[in-house]
């Protein structure tokens, strides 16, 4: 499954319009995360354990 196979979301937390977000799609091995300003930019790419291991750090 690629980056390409599923669809980006935003955090329930976000408000307003779709400025000022990070965009994050997710694979069964990978996770793309993006600056909503510009969604046809570069996708920065990690391993979906390790974006898992940033998650759980911030609670």
């Amino acid at each position: 499954m690629t980056l390409h196979d599923t669809e980006w979301f935003k955090s329930s937390y976000s408000t307003g319009g779709n400025d000022n977000c990070v965009e994050v799609r997710l694979t069964t091995t990978d996770a793309g995360i993006r600056d909503s300003k510009n969604p046809q930019g570069e996708a920065l790419r990690v391993p979906r354990t390790r974006w898992t291991d940033f998650l759980s750090s911030l609670s």
